[in-house]
């Protein structure tokens, strides 16, 4: 069963975890968010019962 030989995926797989996490995560996290999270005050809402016009 050729599913079971691990050996040419496994080198690519591990090759292609490597190259993601050694060069273009760096990468990526460098980037600035164009919006920023910023404490807001925490914000209760408003309720009001409901008045049904039958009851």
């Amino acid at each position: 069963m050729p599913q079971l030989n691990p050996n040419p995926w496994f080198f690519i797989m591990l090759t292609s975890w490597l190259t993601f996490s050694l060069i273009i995560q760096p990468k990526l996290l460098t980037f600035i968010t164009m919006n920023p999270p910023y404490n807001k005050p925490p914000m209760t809402p408003k309720t009001t019962p409901w008045s049904w016009p039958w009851t």
